[in-house]
């Protein structure tokens, strides 16, 4: 866990160099390295950033945090910002040859819900003074507030996660509370004063038509739910309820959704809304994707869909970091 051992000892443990930093200097800028955070299980992708620290001749850190249900929101974002915040001072980014003006946050899934709070965090809060160039989402779950989109519909009973388990994933993720599962699955889980909020996610304006199919928008019902948390209106925990001036502050992005998946929406919607303020979007959507393919691209399954995943999003790393 991140929060278990001193930060130098947490940046030995997970942070990747090209195999030939030391004996030479990187392609990419004189003797200075790009840096590139990933957000998601530590060990399950300790491949993928030993193969990304050398395509890219970047250094990579896999960001550690603390797991719910021991430790429920906003615990993860916490380490996780903690952990960016850290390398990001002076002194570390020149132990570690980072140039920086080339950083980069990632995440998958859930991490991609991290690399897109951290990222919002980092672009807006003053006292950083530098600043992340690029984040990449993919298949990332960035909004709680209304349990019943397309997507939702679409991918009830889907391969990898289903409706009914990424609801219960959730209701760990914010609380010990068992009722709160069945509040979600009915979309009546937030507070009447939340009402605001639902223009930043309303799928009918959102959504390309395609996938918004012959559905009709309907706002979830409020205020019936007797477990109001204020997690889920946090923009640490939902990156889409973002307002449109922090949106602004953003870095080139790279989105990638997957047809066959719970979240595919979120991926949209958030692609929609950097857009319409201005920011670089580059979203890629894979028909026969699944959610959470990124984990099966290597043995013994060796997913082709993976891979493909892994080769898209490493090949706009590597053209804009």
């Amino acid at each position: 866990m991140l929060s278990s051992h001193p930060r130098k000892e947490w940046l030995k443990r997970h942070s990747c160099r090209p195999c030939h930093a030391d004996s030479g200097p990187s392609r990419r800028n004189g003797e200075y390295f790009d840096i590139y955070f990933f957000t998601s299980e530590q060990m399950s992708f300790d491949f993928l950033n030993r193969w990304t620290a050398n395509k890219l001749d970047a250094v990579v850190v896999g960001l550690d945090y603390r797991l719910a249900p021991q430790h429920q929101f906003p615990a993860q974002f916490e380490d996780s910002f903690a952990a960016v915040k850290f390398f990001l001072q002076d002194e570390v980014l020149t132990k570690y040859r980072v140039d920086p003006t080339r950083i980069c946050i990632a995440g998958d899934s859930f991490g991609g819900t991290l690399a897109a709070a951290v990222t919002q965090q980092v672009q807006n809060n003053l006292e950083i003074q530098h600043k992340i160039k690029l984040q990449a989402l993919l298949y990332p779950s960035l909004q709680l507030i209304d349990s019943y989109l397309p997507a939702h519909r679409d991918n009830e009973y889907g391969l990898i996660l289903t409706r009914k388990t990424g609801i219960k994933l959730i209701s760990l993720y914010l609380t010990a509370s068992e009722t709160l599962s069945l509040a979600v699955l009915r979309n009546q889980h937030m507070p009447l004063e939340s009402a605001h909020l639902f223009k930043f996610v309303n799928w009918s304006i959102l959504l390309p038509k395609k996938y918004r199919k012959d559905y009709v928008y309907t706002e979830p019902v409020l205020g019936r739910c007797n477990h109001s948390l204020p997690a889920f209106m946090d923009i640490r925990a939902s990156p889409l309820l973002a307002n449109d001036s922090q949106l602004r502050n953003l870095p080139s992005t790279y989105i990638l959704t997957c047809q066959y998946d719970l979240v595919r929406d979120d991926g949209f919607m958030y692609t929609s809304r950097l857009q319409n303020v201005g920011v670089q979007v580059t979203h890629d959507h894979l028909e026969d994707g699944i959610h959470g393919a990124l984990l099966f691209m290597t043995s013994p399954l060796h997913l082709h869909l993976g891979l493909r995943i892994k080769d898209r999003y490493i090949s706009w790393l590597d053209k804009n970091l």
